[in-house]
């Protein structure tokens, strides 16, 4: 399974994927309230893909361009109202999935003209052609989602 696709990843996998090492990540979450990890019943963090893409921008803003702490967290707000945080690290030519949803949201709201003089109606809604394949693919994705949170004991009956 590619990194990108975990639901959560252990703090030593993101020290690792980032290049940092845990204390800075733990130094981070105290500075940064949007580096907000999950954590199990047994205390150990759990950060999810995009706490991922968190740690690696406040990281990029940091080391690569310098800014202060107060700086960083100023400039992290902007970057993320802009849904503009880094890729999820090694997946630089791939679209985020904030981009991903942009472009969902925007084919919903296009609108196609109809030969009634001009006037716009909405798009039609995408509907799906095989529904039983989605249903199976929900179910095995369920299924997954509880095994990894009875692995790291989110709880999942």
């Amino acid at each position: 399974m590619a990194e990108e696709e975990k639901l959560f990843y252990t703090i030593g996998e993101v020290a690792q994927i980032i290049d940092v090492k845990p204390y800075v990540l733990r130094y981070w979450e105290t500075e940064f309230r949007k580096l907000n990890p999950q954590k199990s019943v047994t205390g150990q963090r759990a950060y999810r893909a995009r706490d991922v893409q968190i740690a690696s921008t406040i990281k990029r803003l940091l080391y690569g361009e310098k800014f202060t702490i107060a700086g960083a967290v100023q400039k992290l707000q902007e970057l993320e109202a802009k849904g503009a945080l880094d890729p999820f690290p090694g997946q630089e030519g791939k679209p985020s999935p904030a981009s991903v949803q942009a472009g969902l949201h925007a084919a919903t709201l296009q609108v196609e003209t109809h030969g009634m003089g001009g006037v716009a109606a909405p798009a039609r809604a995408h509907v799906f052609e095989r529904p039983q394949e989605k249903v199976r693919e929900l179910v095995t994705l369920i299924t997954r989602t509880k095994e990894i949170l009875k692995k790291y004991q989110f709880g999942g009956r």
